[in-house]
């Protein structure tokens, strides 16, 4: 009985759905082909996906040759990226790119690579954000070849958030093998902060932690040389700090030097 009411109720609702679909007056055009483009296109904008992917295949099927194929194609990477296929529409745009690389279209397609990727990045800085990276690079891409595009100002946006997300990443690992007592790691992935990102507060933080992490290692003389490379280049609420580990450290080196 339950199972026949779930039947009655899903027919219900294929009804509705086509019913709903087929109410609005369907797009027209000079040729089959673009009538089922213009169809498909009304679709998505109406959120039936699933009825715009069978108008593209039909366009595909039925006039391969057709002028509206190759805006069928962007249109198909563009329903993915509407139903959160991610992953599917990276790889459409990525394929539509590589086969028509001088389309007029091309900034919209290395923007919508950039939004499918950045779409994938993760929450938490303890998972592994390479969608963010290669967010940025496509990102970059409609910034450096197109700048006259009106994605511009959205992909810098974009380029500015990716950017901070994996500087917030790289101060996680390495505060990670600090507090874990890893202290050589932490060093090395502080140094690596300070050799690629370019972020005041991050690099007061980072020298601090440089010249901590020397300390806990007891290399009392790296702790004395980065301590005094640091002391003038960081704010005022870290330079004594960091001015301190100076006289730490000489007197751990004479001690040693006299045991």
């Amino acid at each position: 009985m339950y199972i026949l009411s779930m039947k009655k109720i899903l027919l219900s609702l294929v009804l509705i759905l086509t019913f709903s679909c087929s109410s609005k007056p369907q797009a027209t055009g000079k040729t089959e082909a673009e009538a089922l483009y213009k169809q498909a296109k009304q679709l998505l904008d109406d959120e039936y996906y699933n009825f715009a992917l069978d108008k593209i295949n039909q366009l595909r099927n039925e006039h391969p040759y057709s002028f509206y194929v190759t805006s069928a194609e962007l249109l198909q990477a563009d329903i993915m990226f509407a139903q959160e296929d991610y992953s599917s529409a990276t790889a459409a745009y990525l394929l539509f790119r590589d086969f028509h690389p001088k389309h007029e279209k091309i900034p919209y397609v290395l923007y919508q690579i950039g939004e499918s990727y950045y779409k994938q990045i993760p929450k938490g800085h303890d998972k592994d954000i390479q969608s963010a990276h290669l967010s940025m690079k496509y990102f970059r891409d409609v910034v450096n070849r197109h700048p006259g595009s009106s994605y511009v100002k959205a992909a810098k946006e974009k380029i500015t958030d990716c950017y901070n997300r994996i500087t917030e990443k790289e101060k996680y690992i390495a505060d990670f093998y600090f507090k874990t007592k890893k202290f050589s790691a932490a060093r090395w992935r502080y140094l690596n902060i300070l050799e690629k990102f370019q972020n005041d507060d991050l690099h007061n933080y980072a020298k601090k932690r440089v010249v901590e992490s020397s300390f806990a290692m007891d290399d009392y003389q790296l702790c004395v040389e980065y301590a005094i490379k640091y002391k003038d280049e960081v704010s005022e609420d870290n330079k004594s700090e960091i001015s301190s580990y100076i006289e730490k450290c000489q007197n751990k080196i004479s001690l040693n030097e006299k045991g």
